[in-house]
């Protein structure tokens, strides 16, 4: 069985061990809402079977949801693999690839993650006893054979050689609560992975030549874009504009932003292409290289996005469609991950309290970050003009503006700065601004009592 056929396998089917406790838990939960419809009597059967249908169609929508999100590759295996060769510098020469190999301590150090619930025993106490060389990259060789690095799945050919690597959502919308060891502990679905390194990452690909090709330059050039990125940072628009650099010579790239909280909101990326099954799609199709469909005439716009309508990136259909039937669950799935609250010690209580009616008075916060969404219930977008910075990024979008941000789970996304391209070192940073800008008149007790609110979020 080649490649493509064990990912769509994988895909439609999963583990056994996922099957299984898919299973139980759906025989669980009918024989809880069973119960529970036999004993209310306050609704006619037919609401109740309706009911129970629903409510058993969104737990399995959720579920398949988690699984398309962590392990789905949708096809990308072809692009990270085939073309680049990302897998032969990861295994490197000792292990049938080339160069010296990625070795674990590599490996964490440009921000990948291990999910240590995929760890064996054996493998935990070799880690712990200090037994195992997290320097040698036939070890990273053996955490993709367990599925244990997040977002990021090996393929293997028959001699048990890797052959090929994939990536899923998780890779840059997931990190670990380091729980075990720093970079490995157990999966926060929806986090920013604000260590990630992607455009390194990338860049350690041996073939880049696809995209030397598609930007009109060099090998060399594209390696000297990518690691200008930086940690936590990724330009979803590179490959469709070009534009590289910002005028004022810092990387185009943009902050990873989490992917939990989004209920309730309208647009959610920095420039509000599309709600969230859009930019799934996009993201998909565009820059995970996968295998899918995808409609948006907006770049065909030759003037904003010459790279995208040059080679028709508005209009993409593979001929086997791996991508579209995920996008319902995955879309559920998203929705249900809350931000997480800030813990104890995140803030001050007492100071959070009074920030947050300076927040929702003074301070006019709450004017377009409305509560409990913490974003407009809408349209959530504006023009560089009325918050104050350049137009840039916002130039790279089809609507020429920035979205206001949900401030759920701030605390868990400060790494790196704040904005869009980080350009705010801290929060007391971004209240300045605004108390400049809007003339806001804040003192300075006042602005920091607004930042332990915020923190508190």
């Amino acid at each position: 069985m080649d490649r493509m056929e064990s990912m769509k396998l994988w895909q439609r089917s999963g583990s056994c061990a996922r099957k299984q406790s898919v299973a139980f838990t759906m025989v669980l939960v009918s024989a809880l809402f069973a119960v529970a419809v036999q004993a209310d009597d306050r609704h006619d059967s037919h609401s109740r079977s309706a009911d129970l249908k629903t409510d058993l169609n969104a737990l399995k929508e959720i579920r398949e949801g988690r699984e398309a999100f962590r392990y789905f590759t949708f096809g990308s295996e072809e692009f990270w693999g085939d073309t680049l060769g990302l897998h032969e510098t990861i295994a490197g020469a000792a292990n049938g690839g080339i160069g010296p190999g990625l070795s674990p301590t590599a490996a964490l150090a440009a921000g990948l993650k291990v999910d240590v619930t995929a760890l064996p025993r054996s493998v935990i106490r070799a880690i712990r006893s200090g037994n195992l060389n997290l320097n040698d990259p036939a070890v990273t060789v053996e955490l993709l054979r367990l599925n244990a690095v997040v977002g990021v799945t090996g393929f293997f050919d028959k001699s048990d050689r890797l052959n090929g690597v994939g990536i899923q959502c998780a890779l840059c919308h997931s990190t670990v609560d380091d729980s075990f060891a720093p970079g490995i502990g157990r999966r926060l679905d929806g986090w920013a992975n604000r260590d990630l390194n992607i455009g390194a990452i990338i860049a350690f690909a041996p073939r880049l030549e696809v995209f030397a090709e598609l930007l009109g330059v060099d090998v060399p050039t594209v390696r000297t874009v990518l690691n200008s990125w930086g940690p936590g940072k990724f330009d979803a628009e590179l490959t469709l504009d070009g534009k590289a650099f910002r005028p004022d010579g810092k990387p185009a790239a943009t902050l990873i932003p989490p992917a939990f909280g989004l209920a309730g909101v309208n647009l959610h990326t920095w420039t509000g292409w599309g709600g969230v099954s859009h930019w799934n799609a996009l993201v998909a199709n565009l820059e995970m290289h996968g295998k899918g469909t995808f409609f948006d005439p907006r770049l065909d716009d030759a003037t904003r996005f010459p790279i995208a309508a040059r080679e028709g990136f508005g209009h993409v259909r593979a001929e086997e469609d791996l991508i579209t039937p995920a996008l319902p669950e995955l879309h559920i799935y998203q929705l249900a991950l809350e931000a997480p609250a800030a813990p104890r010690g995140k803030y001050n209580s007492f100071a959070a309290k009074r920030g947050r009616a300076i927040f929702n008075g003074k301070a006019q916060c709450a004017t377009c970050h409305v509560p409990p969404l913490f974003t407009e219930p809408g349209y959530n977008m504006h023009t560089p003009e009325e918050i104050g910075i350049d137009s840039f990024q916002a130039d790279r979008s089809p609507d020429g503006r920035y979205r206001t941000a949900p401030l759920r789970g701030l605390w868990t996304h400060t790494k790196g700065g704040f904005y869009h391209d980080g350009r705010f070192a801290s929060l007391m940073d971004v209240i300045n601004h605004y108390d400049s800008f809007m003339g806001l008149g804040l003192s300075a007790r006042e602005k920091a009592d607004l930042e332990q609110y915020l923190r508190s979020l």
